[in-house]
């Protein structure tokens, strides 16, 4: 059974701009009703189905699949709600990855940070760029920010 246990802060400054590559992401909720979420992705040049349940904490099941990016971009127009667009750069700092998300669309203005854990209880070198954790606040996860976009809080 796949798990991602993943906590999510919001960043303190701009200093992590230089450290990375962004790469741009088109996503879509096929379901997204609170119990599971049904995602397709496509990042760059590649595409994901992405299946998750409710989170408990930090951690929630999740199973993801590459499927060819035609696909995905067929599968993108199936979906519900309209597309979040964002731009990731994966950065390294002291042995773990962090994703910063620079959203665009609705939700431009909103940057994250999210690292992934192998346990709920696993400690982590915090980088300085980092702020205040929200990684319990549902109105930061990407299903809610399709239909409740950052531009209406």
């Amino acid at each position: 059974m796949g798990m991602e246990i993943e906590r999510k802060f919001l960043l303190s400054n701009d200093d992590w701009r230089t450290l990375g590559i962004p790469i741009h992401y088109a996503q879509g909720y096929l379901v997204a009703d609170g119990e599971r979420t049904v995602r397709v992705r496509i990042a760059g040049t590649e595409g994901f189905l992405t299946i998750k349940g409710k989170s408990k904490g930090f951690s929630r099941k999740e199973f993801e699949y590459m499927v060819p990016v035609e696909d995905a971009l067929e599968m993108l127009g199936l979906c519900n709600f309209p597309t979040i667009e964002k731009y990731r750069t994966k950065i390294g700092y002291e042995g773990k990855v962090w994703e910063i998300d620079e959203f665009e669309g609705e939700n431009k203005g909103l940057i994250m940070a999210e690292i992934e854990l192998i346990s709920e209880d696993e400690t982590f070198a915090v980088p300085p760029w980092i702020g205040q954790e929200v990684t319990g606040d549902v109105r930061y996860f990407n299903s809610f920010l399709v239909k409740n976009p950052f531009k209406n809080w």
